[in-house]
């Protein structure tokens, strides 16, 4: 019963910062990546699809971006979309080839990147001691129901708090990292 309650804790938690794993992937940095186009829908026969799905996406070189579409007919479905997302991103079309060009970042863009990864990272430290509180509230819950001792609530407790510290460590890791690569030049 513990076990399952420390191993929900555990899956939670890695979701958690596997999400801000992704979350930081869309928050762009001066250098050409190609998981930036992974938010990027494209309308495909009726459907939205990933961008990945109808094109083949690569790096040119630090600052640019290329996408080739396996038809030729997606090319201006692929660049309205792009142009349509919050990426910032103007495509400029070469045939069948479009290129993307990063614009370099200012100081002011770079701040505003680090206080949105911010923002992000302590959505995430939350959501890590939301889980702590509803696995501590169910442990609760079996001692009141006389299900586990004091002794077992208090060690499962503690375990869930190493998890908690654990995982906060790894959201504060990613941030810095992230953080590290908006200030590089």
């Amino acid at each position: 019963m513990i076990a399952d309650i420390k191993k929900d804790a555990t899956e939670r938690m890695k979701k958690t910062v596997e999400a801000l794993g992704i979350t930081f992937n869309k928050i762009r940095t001066g250098r050409a990546h190609p998981s930036i186009l992974d938010t990027v829908y494209v309308p495909y026969y009726g459907q939205d699809v990933p961008l990945s799905q109808v094109a083949n996406v690569s790096v040119l070189d630090a600052r640019t971006l290329s996408v080739s579409p396996w038809e030729k007919a997606m090319v201006p479905a692929i660049e309205k979309a792009i142009m349509k997302s919050d990426l910032g991103l103007n495509p400029s079309t070469m045939g069948e080839l479009i290129r993307l060009p990063m614009p370099a970042l200012t100081e002011e863009t770079r701040k505003g990147y680090i206080k949105q990864a911010k923002g992000e990272a302590e959505n995430s430290r939350v959501a890590v001691r939301n889980i702590r509180r509803d696995a501590n509230a169910t442990l609760n819950k079996l001692l009141k129901d006389k299900a586990i001792s004091e002794d077992d609530e208090r060690r499962a407790q503690d375990d869930i708090q190493k998890l908690t510290d654990k995982a906060i460590a790894e959201i504060e890791t990613a941030f810095a990292a992230k953080e590290k690569g908006l200030m590089d030049i």
